[in-house]
C-alpha cells in the first residue's frame, strides 16, 4: 500500500511510504515521515511534541512508540518486531497519581524525548525509556532496556544494555554513499521509484 492509498492528514509524507492497513497511528498532524519508509501492521504510534521518521526506515511489528514526547528516527534506523519505545514517563515518586486514566493536577506525567541517529537498529523485543539517544549506527540486540544513550558505531546488549563491540563505520557509510548516487538526483533529492529510469 502506498502512501496515496493510506489516507492520514500527516503533518509531512514522502515518496515510496508503505503503511500496513494494521498499523494504528494516533496524532498523524504531529508526524513526518520520509522517503522509502516501511510501517508493519500492528505497529502502534502516537505522534508526540514532535515526531520525525526519517528515510529508509523500517518500523516491524508489534513495535510501539508511545509517550506523548519528542520522537526522532534519522534515515536508515531500523526498529525490529516487538520494541517498545517511550517518549515520556509517569513520577513513580509517590508524589502523584500515576496512569492516563487520572487527571491533572493528581497526575503530572513527564515527557522527554527519544532519538535514534542514522544507522542505528534497535534489536526485536528491546525497551528504550525516556532521554536516551541511540548514536549514529549503535546497534541494541533483542531483548535489551535501553537506560542511558548508546554511543555511536557500538553494539549493546543487556538489561540494562552494555557496549560489547564496533561496528565497521566505513563500510556502512560507503554504502550508504553508493544508495545515494543511485537513487538521488545531482540536486540530492529522493527519486521515487516509478520516476527511476
Amino acid at each position: 500500500m502506498s502512501n496515496q492509498a493510506y489516507d492520514l492528514p500527516f503533518q509531512q509524507i514522502g515518496a515510496d511510504v508503505v503503511i500496513w492497513p494494521m498499523a494504528k497511528i494516533v496524532m498523524p498532524e504531529v508526524i513526518s515521515i520520509g522517503n522509502s519508509v516501511i510501517v508493519d501492521d500492528f505497529v502502534f504510534l502516537v505522534g508526540g511534541a514532535k515526531t520525525i521518521i526519517g528515510d529508509f526506515i523500517h518500523i516491524a511489528s508489534f513495535t510501539s512508540i508511545t509517550g506523548g514526547g519528542e520522537f526522532i528516527m534519522e534515515d536508515f534506523a531500523g526498529l525490529s518486531g516487538g520494541v517498545h519505545i517511550y517518549t515520556g514517563n509517569e513520577d513513580y515518586s509517590g508524589g502523584c497519581l500515576t496512569n492516563p486514566a487520572v487527571p491533572a493536577p493528581y497526575r503530572v506525567p513527564t515527557r522527554s524525548f527519544v532519538r535514534i541517529e542514522k544507522h542505528a537498529i534497535i534489536g526485536a523485543n528491546s525497551v528504550v525509556l525516556p532521554g536516551v539517544v541511540i548514536g549514529e549506527g549503535a546497534v541494541v540486540g533483542a531483548n535489551s532496556l535501553i537506560t542511558k544513550s548508546c554511543d555511536p558505531w557500538t553494539i549493546n546488549v543487556g538489561s540494562p544494555a552494555k557496549p560489547i563491540k564496533v561496528r565497521p563505520k566505513e563500510r556502512i557509510l560507503n554504502l550508504e554513499g553508493m544508495l545515494r548516487k543511485e537513487i538521488f538526483d545531482v540536486a540530492g533529492h529522493y527519486i521515487p521509484r516509478d520516476q527511476r529510469g
